[in-house]
């Protein structure tokens, strides 16, 4: 179940009809958030692409190789991908000539590479996902995220009115000192759909930009994991990564993290239920993801829908159609 301290679809929708009611627009207030800054209206619901989808990733490592390539084999043939990361890269470094992009020659080092500005611009893309560094505080502090989340939606715009806008929500440290599950709770609302989206809100004429529920999904299966709920998985740090020396990285997720992360973007983007997605999958170097089982995936899977049809700001509808995905996966 999604955590309870935060408003369902069906409230959210409530709560904007009352607005619209009233002929005003819906704007959260401070009686529901815990900043002034509004949340973003919950945006019109879209329709479910009836084509492969040609789409861009913008980021860093919490999008890294992996992720892509597993959406790629989700969705089937037909789903093309570009992009450009870094590590720990800001919207501002991407934006800004001058800034350095850690490890750029590392990570963009492949034919799926495309400078950002020049392919957001084109029109080129079915979908533009936008990822902002962590910790987000100092990304809105220090980098002015707000500012250019909204820029880089804006070039979007201008290159093709019906390019699908997203942010795709991450997550901070395992050992963040307010605790993780904690961050994850009130972060959505005051800090991904508050703080950060403030200024396109504002300055937007169209096109809202949707979110891809990463965080969430995260705090749901660590949830369900935790209570016994899914075979295999037993604590959150299952779903992170470790170094050769077993030390667990707090932040970066492992093959098994990665799966449900990249079905998620999979169920946001084509409005489709994961589940039936396949469990054996491979990974970008090649390898095989071969830790999860049948059982474990059906429960991640039934997860991942959940939430994404519950956070009204994916833009799926609360009840779409859950006919089994195409399996582009062996």
């Amino acid at each position: 179940m999604i955590h309870s301290s935060r408003l369902t679809r069906r409230a959210l929708l409530a709560l904007s009809a009352l607005g619209a009611v009233g002929g005003i627009a819906f704007w959260c207030s401070r009686a529901f958030w815990t900043r002034a800054t509004a949340v973003q209206p919950v945006p019109p619901t879209l329709s479910r692409p009836q084509a492969p989808m040609h789409v861009y990733h913008l980021g860093h490592s919490l999008v890294g190789a992996d992720m892509p390539h597993l959406l790629a084999q989700f969705a089937g043939a037909g789903h093309t991908y570009n992009l450009q990361l870094g590590s720990g890269t800001s919207l501002r470094s991407h934006w800004e000539p001058d800034e350095t992009i850690v490890d750029f020659d590392l990570v963009n080092d492949t034919p799926l590479w495309r400078a950002p500005q020049e392919a957001i611009g084109s029109g080129a893309y079915d979908a533009v996902i936008l990822t902002e560094m962590v910790e987000l505080r100092d990304a809105l502090k220090f980098f002015g995220a707000r500012d250019y989340l909204h820029r880089w939606a804006e070039l979007a715009r201008s290159g093709n009115p019906k390019t699908r806008l997203y942010l795709y929500e991450t997550w901070h440290r395992l050992d963040d000192p307010k605790g993780w599950l904690s961050r994850i709770d009130s972060d959505l609302n005051d800090l991904w759909l508050g703080a950060l989206m403030a200024r396109d809100i504002q300055a937007a004429s169209g096109q809202p930009i949707y979110l891809i529920p990463g965080g969430q999904v995260l705090a749901a299966v660590t949830r369900a994991a935790e209570a016994g709920e899914i075979p295999g998985l037993t604590h959150r740090e299952d779903l992170f990564a470790q170094s050769a020396t077993g030390a667990l990285d707090p932040i970066h997720l492992s093959a098994v993290g990665t799966y449900i992360i990249a079905a998620t973007h999979f169920s946001v983007l084509y409005h489709h239920s994961p589940i039936g997605l396949p469990h054996q999958v491979t990974l970008a170097d090649g390898t095989h993801l071969a830790t999860l089982s049948e059982a474990g995936a059906r429960a991640l899977q039934e997860i991942i829908w959940q939430v994404v049809t519950d956070v009204a700001h994916t833009g799926v509808p609360a009840n779409p159609m859950t006919d089994a995905p195409s399996k582009g996966a062996t």
